[in-house]
């Protein structure tokens, strides 16, 4: 995952290139945080810095794959929404849109997020110009 000013500078990449060589993977995955990071100060590496790191991998590893992008709406449920949220939320935030699917296809409504919200059990957030929907992180002793 490049995260901008962390992990992708140039010799930062060729190190993780020649790691990667001695591993002889079949394939190498690109991914950028696509969803609302658990520190907020964390932004995805620039498009020009994604591609020199594409284009450097495949010379030396073969095969890569970019995961940067929306994997979609089509989440599945079990027919108990609020437990299939916080399941779904669990795994990472859902995108605004990806909620009002969810809701549709499981014939529900938002006052089931709503209720989530003010139970202190969901969080609502903007993340890239878009709206995002997790499970609030609770703090447990000595946290």
């Amino acid at each position: 995952m490049l995260i901008r000013g962390i992990n992708d500078a140039d010799d930062m990449i060729d190190e993780v290139a020649d790691f990667l060589i001695r591993l002889e993977p079949s394939a190498a995955y690109l991914s950028i945080p696509t969803r609302p990071p658990a520190e907020k100060w964390v932004r995805p590496s620039s498009e020009e810095v994604i591609n020199r790191t594409f284009q450097l991998l495949h010379r030396k590893v073969g095969r890569v794959e970019y995961l940067i992008g929306y994997e979609g709406n089509a989440f599945a449920f079990t027919g108990n929404v609020e437990t299939d949220l916080m399941s779904i939320t669990a795994v990472h935030p859902m995108r605004k849109e990806a909620v009002s699917d969810f809701l549709r296809r499981a014939n529900a409504d938002w006052s089931i997020v709503h209720k989530l919200i003010a139970d202190g059990m969901f969080v609502e957030m903007d993340y890239g110009g878009r709206k995002f929907y997790m499970r609030k992180l609770h703090k447990g002793p000595g946290r």
